[in-house]
Formats: structure tokens, C-alpha cells, sequence
């Protein structure tokens, strides 16, 4: 990101190195979690370099939450089980407020979030509210411009270049 970069959503505009971004993404170990094909000679289909390592009934992926801003990256956290609201708040009050304190984003900063149910819940908006965070209004059906899905690509991109 660059310096003084402004964002406008809603009618109204921030300067990006005055906010923290985050979300949640699912990282899959071994490769997309699809079908993928291998053009091989024949007589050659099982060789190690014709085969793709897999995982069955699950263990290939990995949660994770992660926050960033123009100051640079914050936590990165594993998810373990399934995400609701209850541990959004739980990963928020952890790793949040240690991130913006160590990125030096002051007591005012603005949060940017998408609007997945548990980012939105009642007390989740009560748990920012109370903390005094003030949360980026976000329309609603819109495409998912936050930033960190760039940063999010380029992990994802390294984990495919590993070789197992």
C-alpha cells in the first residue's frame, strides 16, 4: 500500500494507514481442492512426478485470521473448529488490540471488516462499541475489495510452491 492511500466506500473515505484490515481465509495444503489432471507418456502415470500428494476426509487445510495495515502485518492466527461469532470475538479481544498497538495505529483508528453474519452480529458491533472501535460501514452484496484478500493471495500463492 502506499502512503496517504484513501479508500471511499459508503460516502465516506478514510485514509488506509489510519485503519486495520481483516479477515479469515481457508488455506488448502496440498493444492486446490478439486480435480486436476497430468499429461504424462505412457507407462509413466505413477511416477512421483506425475502424482499429486491429497489428503482424505479433511486435514489438508488450514483457518487463519490475519490483520494488516500500512504500518505493516499484524497477528496471524490459526483457527481450530468452526468460526462463529462467539470465537470471532474471542480471536478480536486476543489479537486485535495487541496488533494495533504494535503497527502504532493509535486509540482511534478505523477497522475494516466484511459483512459475513458473525463479523456483523449484534454483539459483535456491542464488543466494538465498547472497545470505542470504530467499524468501516461496508454496503452490503458488494464485491470484496479489502485489501488484505491481495496480501491473502500471495500466502496462498507461496504454500502452492512448496514441495513436499
Amino acid at each position: 500500500l502506499t502512503d496517504r492511500t484513501r479508500r471511499s466506500y459508503g460516502g465516506h473515505s478514510y485514509h488506509v494507514e489510519e485503519g486495520a484490515l481483516v479477515d479469515e481465509t481457508k488455506i488448502e495444503l496440498f493444492g486446490p481442492n478439486a480435480k486436476r489432471y497430468v499429461w504424462h507418456k505412457p507407462n509413466s502415470a505413477h511416477r512421483p512426478e506425475c502424482t499429486i500428494p491429497s489428503v482424505k476426509y479433511g486435514g489438508g487445510s488450514i483457518m487463519l485470521w490475519g490483520c494488516f495495515s500500512s504500518a505493516g502485518t499484524g497477528k496471524i492466527v490459526r483457527i481450530v473448529g468452526k468460526m462463529d461469532g462467539a470465537k470471532y470475538r474471542d480471536i478480536l479481544e486476543e489479537n486485535l488490540l495487541e496488533s494495533a498497538r504494535e503497527l502504532r495505529l493509535g486509540r482511534r483508528f478505523t477497522f475494516q471488516q466484511d459483512n459475513d453474519p458473525k463479523h456483523k452480529a449484534k454483539s459483535t458491533m456491542e464488543w466494538f462499541k465498547n472497545k470505542h472501535i470504530n467499524v468501516l460501514e461496508w454496503p452490503s452484496q458488494s464485491p470484496d475489495l479489502n485489501p488484505i484478500e491481495n496480501l491473502v493471495s500471495l500466502v496462498k500463492t507461496h504454500v502452492m510452491q512448496r514441495k513436499f
